[in-house]
């Protein structure tokens, strides 16, 4: 299905959608060092490489999008502070309709601690195929990891959901 997507999209040189966790895995991987833990910093840059590869999706406004959001969560059991970098795929049927979507998630915790509690929760939405320059969105959102650039989380989580 994904296969025949593409190629209806008309971008047969994208890679498929099927490859995109595979893609930002390798992206983490390459900015590891292996004498260091991965800083927030290193997977944020792997994320932004990530978030500039289009794959093959199709040319609509929200077919592509990337979510950038943090708070204080329990996810994994007890409360940490958590900060998600996702990409949203559009998926499509036969017919051109949607029929799902499909999120890749690079999810950093952190233990708890006064300052990241102090910045509460936030969230913010990047769509491929739509007005706003990407550039300017990668800026922004990395002012919101200051506090965090230089650290290295408590726990990484890479994983793919149908949503």
């Amino acid at each position: 299905m994904l296969i025949h997507e593409a190629r209806r999209a008309g971008v047969p040189n994208r890679p498929r959608l099927e490859e995109a966790l595979d893609f930002l895995s390798a992206e983490l991987a390459a900015r590891r060092s292996t004498t260091t833990e991965l800083t927030t910093r290193a997977a944020w840059l792997a994320f932004m490489r990530f978030g500039r590869q289009r794959f093959g999706t199709a040319s609509t406004p929200d077919s592509d999008g990337l979510l950038f959001q943090y708070g204080k969560y329990a996810f994994s059991g007890r409360p940490m502070f958590t900060v998600d970098f996702a990409r949203q795929f559009d998926i499509s049927d036969d017919d051109g309709q949607h029929d799902h979507y499909v999120q890749v998630h690079c999810e950093l915790r952190y233990e708890p601690e006064p300052a990241l509690d102090a910045l509460g929760s936030f969230d913010s939405w990047f769509f491929h195929d739509a007005t706003a320059d990407l550039d300017e969105w990668f800026a922004a959102m990395g002012g919101h990891l200051e506090l965090l650039l230089d650290r290295g989380p408590s726990e990484i989580d890479l994983y793919e959901e149908p949503v």
